[in-house]
C-alpha cells in the first residue's frame, strides 16, 4: 500500500468515528433535554399536590355525634340490659 491509500483510509475512519461520536452526543443531548422537561413537569405536579393537601379542610376538634339524640326505642324497652351475664 502506498502512502496515499493509507491517508485516505485514515481520513475515512476519522470521519466515521467523528460521525458516530456526534450522533451519540446529539442523541444523549436530546434525551437529557427530555429528562429535564419531565423533571420540571414532575416538580410542577408535586407543587400542585402539595398546595392541594395543605390547609384545605379545617380540623374539627369536636365530635358531632357526642350529643346525638336517642332514637332507638329498643334501648328504652329492654328491662334486662344491666343484668350480669354468666361467662360459662
Amino acid at each position: 500500500m502506498n502512502k496515499k491509500t493509507i491517508i485516505i483510509v485514515a481520513v475515512i475512519l476519522l470521519v466515521i468515528i467523528l460521525a458516530a461520536g456526534g450522533y451519540f452526543y446529539w442523541n444523549n443531548f436530546k434525551s437529557s433535554k427530555e429528562k429535564n422537561e419531565l423533571e420540571k413537569a414532575g416538580e410542577a405536579a408535586d407543587k400542585i399536590t402539595e398546595s392541594a393537601t395543605k390547609g384545605v379542610l379545617p380540623s374539627i376538634q369536636t365530635n358531632p355525634l357526642e350529643n346525638k339524640p336517642d332514637v332507638n326505642p329498643a334501648d328504652k324497652a329492654n328491662p334486662f340490659k344491666d343484668i350480669k351475664i354468666n361467662p360459662f
